[in-house]
């Protein structure tokens, strides 16, 4: 019978969470990531049903009325992040391992609800001075919201323990190493 796991991996913006991600997805695990929904609009070359699920505000609120995610979060002011029950069941209907990239509190909230079947990760910033340097180089926040997703991360930061790993990413190849360790471990188990 098929053995249902979930990989998330979740951490500040700016930790290096998605670099991570893509980087096991090259690795031919047999992993299918799962497309996140999000209310906000695509950066320049974010596609639908790639990148995200690209929702309007009320689209996304109308989801959440008719109890279509398995989690989501208000992640900022007017912007919603989640993980819609259709998206895990078809990746879990061909039979793959689902590897997940999503905001602290829905990384949470997916090892809640299935709890045996995850392995949460937590990919942490050396310190906050690099995570704003980090931010600064994307060239994609203004002033007003790199300080918004500075304090952000301050916070999330303190949620790192609720995880079963935390990976400290100041050494890319150290981390990318670290991680795949982690999750073969992980995949072995029954």
């Amino acid at each position: 019978m098929f053995n249902k796991k979930l990989i998330v991996c979740s951490g500040p913006s700016g930790s290096g969470k998605t670099t991570l991600v893509n980087f096991i997805l090259q690795q031919n695990l047999s992993f299918k990531f799962s497309i996140s929904a999000t209310s906000r609009p695509p950066r320049n070359n974010e596609k639908n049903k790639k990148d995200y699920y690209f929702f309007t505000q009320n689209e996304f609120k109308k989801k959440i009325q008719n109890d279509e995610f398995i989690e989501y979060e208000e992640v900022y002011k007017g912007i919603y992040y989640g993980t819609l029950k259709s998206e895990l069941n078809r990746l879990w209907s061909s039979h793959n391992v689902v590897l997940f990239d999503v905001d602290v509190k829905g990384g949470i909230n997916l090892k809640k609800k299935y709890p045996n079947e995850t392995l949460s990760i937590f990919i942490k910033p050396p310190s906050i001075n690099i995570l704003k340097e980090r931010l600064k180089k994307r060239k994609t926040e203004t002033n007003k919201n790199l300080k918004i997703r500075i304090n952000k991360a301050k916070k999330e930061i303190l949620f790192a323990s609720k995880f079963d790993i935390i990976i400290i990413n100041d050494n890319l190849k150290k981390s990318k190493n670290h991680l795949l360790d982690k999750i073969k471990l992980f995949l072995k188990q029954k």
